[in-house]
């Protein structure tokens, strides 16, 4: 008897730390399944999504192919909110089917070729199914000794065989995909990142997209006194991250101008701290634009000359929104290999002409005073300057 004859192919979704969210639950649940909706539309496949106690299983067409089963579970591994996602199958809650599927589940199996030791876990969600979780686990691991002659490994198992009981059916299982953890993106708000070509910048905006922010990028580019391919880079960024959210916009101020005017003004050696208080200032102004509540930064305490705590505290008064920097504490070594995991640090390591350089003084100066900011900005009327800037904005959507 095949797996098709005996149940449903499905994928279940592990949820995290929503599960501790006690009244406000339901809302976290809801923001999630819209985001898996959104994630799955272009595999062009109609996905019944159904919401379980602490999971949330996918049943898929009846003829999907386990290969149309992978792609949708790497999909929605990509959405913020799951810790595990998990190719499965639904069967019928009969115990002697349940041990026909699970033997037939792992029949064409690699561990099964080569002998390989096995455990079998059980989970009985549902109290009326007529065996215990570990009667459950005896009578499967049973068969399958029977059957296959596998060894048992309880403590070290090559091969795990999950069964889980549930309201309506049977969950079985081998394997299955780590999740992004965290939030579902849009159940904290919105946030507008400042977006550069390097690597820290996207390794912020997933940071804050999994702390349940949806996000918008606003890259700086040195136009005209640089060429676009700032730009190119930084919507290569933009269209990887967009696997996590979704519908993502790209905005763009052209900032070689202003830049020559804070050189211009003596900014000397103030040049890369004013720059970078402007950006943020036009930064707030396209946040009011887009209604995004916060401010994102890749800023990492001391890796450059302008992330001093000086420094930092200088940028932090230059705006009323708040500056969220989720990489304050973390070292290159460390964002370098998260930027590795998430697909952006390749993008990232391509060359480009990076605005933040471009006029840049032989030194930059590490313990900014805000007064010495505050009289450059007065000479040069940078509150009306922010406000031009943001309405030179381009806007690219994502086609992802």
């Amino acid at each position: 008897m095949t797996m098709s004859a005996m149940g449903e192919p499905c994928v279940l979704l592990k949820l995290g730390e929503i599960v501790l969210k006690g009244k406000n639950r339901e809302l976290f649940e809801r923001r999630l399944q819209g985001n898996i909706k959104g994630a799955l539309k272009k595999l062009d496949l109609k996905v019944d999504v159904r919401q379980r106690h602490g999971v949330i299983a996918l049943f898929l067409p009846e003829g999907t192919t386990p290969e149309r089963a992978d792609a949708v579970a790497r999909r929605v591994a990509e959405v913020p909110g799951l810790v595990w996602v998990h190719p499965a199958w639904s069967v019928a809650k009969d115990p002697d089917t349940v041990i026909k599927a699970a033997v037939e589940l792992i029949r064409d199996s690699d561990e099964v070729k080569r002998g390989a030791r096995f455990a079998v876990r059980s989970r009985r969600r549902d109290k009326r199914f007529p065996l215990r979780s570990m009667e459950l686990d005896r009578a499967v691991g049973g068969e399958i000794n029977d059957v296959y002659g596998l060894p048992v490994d309880l403590k070290n198992p090559e091969l795990t065989v999950s069964v889980e009981v549930d309201r309506d059916e049977v969950f079985i299982y081998t394997g299955g995909i780590p999740g992004q953890g965290g939030l579902p993106v849009g159940s904290s708000g919105r946030a507008l990142v400042l977006m550069s070509g390097g690597i820290d910048s996207p390794v912020a905006a997933y940071r804050m997209m999994r702390r349940g922010l949806r996000v918008d990028f606003l890259h700086f580019s040195g136009i005209p006194f640089s060429t676009s391919e700032s730009i190119y880079k930084a919507y290569a960024l933009v269209r990887e991250l967009d696997k996590f959210q979704g519908r993502s916009r790209l905005w763009v101020v052209p900032f070689g101008k202003a830049q020559q005017s804070l050189k211009s003004s003596g900014a000397d050696r103030l040049q890369m701290v004013a720059q970078r208080r402007l950006m943020l200032k036009t930064a707030e102004e396209v946040a009011h634009k887009v209604r995004a509540a916060a401010l994102i930064t890749g800023d990492s305490l001391g890796q450059v000359s302008s992330q001093t705590l000086a420094n930092i505290t200088a940028l932090d008064d230059a705006v009323r929104l708040p500056i969220l920097r989720p990489l304050v504490g973390m070292d290159k070594t460390e964002i370098m290999a998260e930027a590795r995991r998430i697909g952006t640090l390749a993008i990232s390591e391509l060359p480009d002409e990076d605005c933040c350089t471009l006029l840049a003084p032989r030194s930059a100066e590490t313990r900014a005073r805000i007064e010495d900011l505050r009289q450059i900005e007065k000479r040069l009327d940078v509150e009306d300057l922010a406000v031009r800037l943001a309405d030179s904005l381009q806007t690219y959507e994502i086609d992802a």
